[in-house]
């Protein structure tokens, strides 16, 4: 192997990784050459630093020596450590124009440590002789990525388990399907729960603090570390002032009074954060994430946000619903509405468009328009904009496509709302409607209910194409993460029930396997801020049944309020703020309960803010919230697709939760062969947690294999049915295996798929679309892709079209910019916006669409004269 040349770097620890992967002097390498260059650079390093400060008199100047040495010894043993998958990893990508997944994410984040560790080693080198040279603060910086790379180096010996016990070219063990119920590997040795319990104790067990410190987010792109940063701040100050009962402002309000000491103290954040992980529930993470939803945050959201003329929330009523079946229109099918857990009940969703097309304005639609919705109707904002100011003008004709979008959120939290930012940058950028369904949550609606919803708005928005201003020449899905995972349950569900099936598919960053298995990728959970494993593991059991709603373990609301400072004894200036910090949330919250919003999904039961005032202070601290209404299992959705099993997840066969009890006393320390499974290398142990090993739920029952819910298990010839399919993951995701085998199985059946990998960027980028110019390229990928998808197949004979759309959008948008010049070539301003042509739409009628449209423009009519 060569020797790296590392050239003078700076002292901003915000640029070291780029700068120094940029400033190696290697050839084309091998994978892994950057990681192992690194390690070597590192060890030079280290050595030189430990033999200048191994003869400090101070405390802190040894205290650097030590922690030097360790940076030594780690970056002599992870090199040996990484050659294994450095070996296999190529063997693993899609093709070789799409390199990524779970053994080279791994490999990077080992070279991105090393590049921070690298930098950090050498500012020392540079500065030790310095009389303002801060020894305990730098030995705590080398001691933080020494604890980093001590935990990588456990990661890659657990990677190198999962290589030698997987099938070849496989990411996850062989798990039983819906065909194969046998779960073994190449070998014949079993691999599953074995396995699966295996990784999941050694996460229980590991210490988790250094990665959520000082080192948070080492591994992503630098720009978005601050970002980083405050979400931490935020969570762990949450965490503090949680109480289960209390789900609204007032505890985001409690704790900006507290977040200060874990902004200024990188340690107590990061074993605060390790503690909420392993001990607080789901429901803490449906009140974290369900922030976003809140009036004033989406209120600013909505601000910053690309305007548009149609922002409007629909509630559709339970009906059934005929569609002509895709092989023989002579005849229907009748798609029944949810019933799944609650009983029949309305699908909820949100119309966006950037623009007012025909039969968006009419009647029928208002009637199933609430007052957020009949407000909506304007510049997107929310400003009760009346429907007069854009009748002025003729609306523009119906646009040939249409784009359903499922939202992300672990299927346990967030609604179209807080996805709305990209979702409006959508709209402008494809010319066409956006439909976005707000599916119920788990774990108060575990599976099938969002299925259900979520195919259920599929086929009402085949039926009633004219109500949504589209044609239905084109309807493509969208989603991310659980809406990744949505959009394929959707397009398979529709396949097995005959009524046409979606164009193609966009599924971001999706999860295909709802179920605890290990891979290298999932290996990654243990140092993602937004994704830890635990955290995955709650929600992907929440989805499957297996976790209660509203129902805290035994001892969990006691806890919380010891955790609070609730006990007996406890001051009551305790009480005194936490009553101040609901007046202050009542305060936030005042605008949007008096416009009929709220800032919780439908279905969630939080006490008003003026109730949640005159609680006892006792109750505030520790009080169970309040009861889950009750509602009765019911059959699947619809008879036709008899995949969907019955809706009573509640009871959930063999499903139980794994919990390391820890070694009895005088017993081998945890992570050696007590289990007969893995062995470290003598004289390696990782870095153990100081907290109670994390019950993590361990779902085995034949729920959680079936196909609809995780797609990755479904056989052949349900896969086969899916229509072309494009996938975006990030390369430093959890999730990514996820994408890269389904890739992989569509590739290996010949249908069509696309996979792109973005770098450098964590789980939701979406979300985060205007926060730096990374994920700005990424949603712009993303944007590309739809437009591809959602445009028309060119006629027989006729030249290819370029990316004419793009650039039509773009003039529009500088034309109608006050006071900004014509784009060359746009067309000219006119006095009524609503009454600009549109140059994709062509002069003659719209050509015929599918058979499912006339009738369903002919029913949505009559609905609307009924109404």
């Amino acid at each position: 192997m060569p020797t790296p040349t590392v050239s003078k770097a700076g002292a901003g620890g915000s640029q070291a990784l780029p700068l120094l992967l940029t400033t190696l002097s290697l050839p084309q390498a091998p994978p892994g050459t950057e990681a192992r260059a690194l390690l070597v650079a590192l060890a030079a390093l280290a050595e030189d630093n430990a033999a200048f400060f191994g003869r400090s008199a101070t405390a802190a100047g040894r205290r650097v020596g030590a922690a030097c040495v360790a940076l030594g010894e780690q970056a002599q043993a992870l090199g040996p450590a990484l050659a294994p998958l450095g070996r296999a990893m190529a063997s693993f990508d899609l093709d070789a124009a799409t390199p990524g997944n779970g053994y080279r994410s791994l490999a990077q984040a080992v070279a991105a440590c090393a590049a921070h560790a690298v930098h950090k080693s050498r500012y020392v080198a540079a500065h030790r002789r310095s009389p303002f040279f801060r020894a305990g603060h730098n030995a705590a910086e080398l001691e933080a990525y020494g604890a980093a790379l001590t935990q990588l180096r456990a990661l890659l010996y657990l990677a190198q388990r999962l290589l030698a016990q997987h099938p070849p070219g496989c990411l996850f063990p062989e798990l039983p399907s819906a065909e194969t119920p046998a779960t073994t590997t190449a070998n014949g040795a079993s691999a599953g729960p074995g396995l699966t319990e295996l990784m999941l104790r050694e996460y229980s067990t590991m210490h988790k603090g250094c990665f959520y410190g000082r080192c948070l987010g080492f591994q992503f792109t630098p720009s978005i570390r601050p970002f980083l940063q405050t979400i931490a701040i935020s969570l762990v100050s949450f965490g503090e002032n949680y109480r289960p009962d209390d789900l609204g402002l007032g505890v985001a309000a409690g704790s900006l009074l507290t977040s200060g000491k874990f902004a200024v103290d990188p340690e107590l954040r990061g074993a605060e954060f390790e503690r909420i992980t392993q001990n607080l529930d789901v429901h803490f993470w449906k009140s974290f994430w369900n922030l976003t939803e809140t009036q004033l945050l989406a209120s600013v959201a909505g601000l910053a946000s690309s305007p548009v003329r149609v922002s409007r929330a629909l509630t559709v009523p339970p009906e059934p619903l005929e569609l002509p079946l895709a092989a023989d229109p002579t005849r229907c099918i009748t798609i029944t509405p949810p019933v799944a857990h609650t009983g029949p009940g309305p699908v909820h969703l949100r119309l966006l468009s950037a623009e007012l097309r025909e039969g968006q304005d009419s009647k029928a639609l208002l009637a199933l328009a609430g007052p957020e919705g009949a407000a909506g109707l304007g510049l997107g904002l929310g400003l009760g904009l009346g429907l007069e100011r854009w009748r002025r003008g003729r609306p523009a004709p119906r646009s040939p496509a249409l784009l359903l979008h499922f939202h992300g959120g672990g299927f346990v939290a967030q609604t179209s709302r807080s996805h709305e930012p990209y979702l409006r940058s959508w709209a402008h950028a494809l010319g066409a409607p956006v439909l976005s369904v707000d599916y119920a949550l788990a774990p108060e609606a575990p599976f099938p209910r969002a299925l259900e919803e979520c195919f259920y708005a599929y086929c009402w928005a085949l039926r009633h194409a004219a109500l949504l201003g589209w044609t239905g020449q084109r309807v493509c899905l969208a989603g991310d993460s659980a809406g990744g995972n949505l959009c394929l349950a959707v397009a398979l569900r529709a396949a097995a029930a005959g009524v046409r099936a979606p164009d193609a598919v966009l599924a971001a960053y999706p999860v295909t396997l709802v179920q605890a298995a290990p891979s290298p990728s999932r290996l990654l959970a243990l140092l993602d801020p937004l994704l830890p494993l635990g955290v995955l593991c709650q929600c992907l059991s929440a989805y499957a049944g297996t976790v209660p709603a509203r129902c805290p373990p035994p001892g969990r609301a006691a806890e919380g309020a010891v955790a609070l400072g609730g006990a007996p004894g406890a001051p009551p200036e305790r009480a005194l703020l936490l009553r101040a910090s609901a007046w202050l949330g009542a305060l936030l919250e005042g605008a949007g309960r008096r416009h009929g919003s709220t800032a919780t999904p439908p279905g969630d039961a939080t006490p008003a803010w003026h109730q949640l005032l005159l609680l006892p202070a006792a109750r505030l601290l520790g009080g169970r919230g309040p009861p889950a209404p009750a509602g009765a299992a019911q059959p699947s959705a619809s008879e036709s697709v008899p995949e969907v099993p019955p809706a009573g997840p509640r009871s959930t066969g063999r499903s139980h939760t794994y919990q390391d009890p820890g070694p009895p006393p005088g017993s081998d320390p945890p992570g050696t062969a007590s289990m007969g499974a893995l062995e470290y290398p003598d004289g390696f142990e990782p870095l153990r947690s100081r907290y109670p090993a994390a019950p993590v739920p361990l779902d085995l029952s034949p729920l959680g294999r079936n196909p609809y819910m995780s797609p990755l298990l479904a056989p052949d010839s349900m896969l086969c049915t899916l229509p072309p399919l494009h996938i975006v993951a990030c390369a430093l995701d959890p999730m990514l295996d996820d994408a890269v085998m389904l890739a992989r199985r569509l590739r290996a059946l010949g249908r069509p798929v696309t996979l792109r990998v973005v770098p450098d960027l964590p789980h939701g980028f979406l979300s985060l679309s205007q926060l730096c110019r990374e994920t700005r390229e990424a949603t712009a990928l993303c944007t590309r892709i739809l437009q591809d998808m959602l445009a028309p197949p060119p006629a027989p004979g006729s030249p290819p079209v370029g990316p004419t759309a793009p650039r039509r959008h773009r003039a529009r948008r500088r034309a109608s910019t006050p006071g900004a010049p014509p784009a060359p070539g746009a067309a000219p301003r006119r006095a009524s916006a609503p009454a600009v042509s549109h140059p994709r739409e062509p002069k003659p009628a719209p050509p015929t669409p599918p058979p499912a449209t006339p009738q369903g423009e002919g029913r949505g009519k009559r609905v609307g004269a009924r109404s």
